[in-house]
């Protein structure tokens, strides 16, 4: 059987990892209590967060996803609100009446891909930003390729820049795409599947359709 990879350090039932990206988390000091509420776009929004400020649990958590909602319950954390998309604009426009005229705080990586801020503050969220962690490239020497005939998935245009960073595309690979976003900066000339749903157990069942 095939060998499925996950390009992440998180290890997944059914795939072994590839971390082919990491995340820094930043020790900085977050004023949590002028705002009603918080979001998070990522599971490691939240646990950079806790590691400098656990005060966060009594806010309203506004979550992306069933991960990062996950992240939110598994800290101690309640949801006052979980997107129906994971795409960040749809997020934004899902709560931008129930938080208008909210002073609310986004807790975010160095880089973001949505605009989930411009369209926050263009519906009257009163929007503060704070950049807690980043996400980069591990060193490709302290990894291995996959072996030929692998199917490799892709959560993520970081996980591709940093995948084809470290290593040339075999032709028995396959690739399986978390969602539009990430497919849309998959390279030319290579075949993908997209999963069902986005998350990477999801990427893990269509992964093993192809094995």
């Amino acid at each position: 059987m095939s060998d499925i990879f996950v390009l992440s350090e998180k290890r997944y039932e059914g795939a072994k990892n590839l971390p082919v990206i990491v995340f820094d988390y930043y020790d900085i000091e977050v004023t949590l209590a002028p705002y009603d509420a918080l979001i998070f776009t990522s599971k490691n929004g939240v646990r950079a967060l806790d590691a400098v400020n656990g005060c966060w649990r009594a806010k309203a958590i506004y979550s992306i996803g069933s991960g990062t909602s996950a992240a939110v319950r598994a800290l101690g954390g309640e949801i006052a609100y979980e997107a129906r998309s994971s795409y960040g604009d749809d997020f934004a426009r899902e709560i931008a009446a129930r938080l208008r005229g909210k002073k609310v705080l986004f807790l975010r990586a160095k880089t973001v891909t949505s605009r989930l801020n411009e369209i926050l503050r263009e519906a009257g969220v009163k929007l503060d930003e704070e950049v807690i962690y980043e996400t980069r490239c591990n060193d490709c020497d302290r990894l291995t390729p996959p072996l030929e005939g692998s199917v490799i998935i892709f959560s993520s245009p970081s996980t591709i820049d940093c995948f084809f960073r470290c290593f040339a595309w075999h032709p028995t690979y396959r690739a399986v795409v978390i969602g539009e976003r990430t497919a849309a900066h998959m390279p030319e000339g290579i075949d993908f599947v997209t999963a069902k749903a986005q998350t990477i157990p999801a990427c893990i069942e269509t992964a093993r359709a192809l094995v």
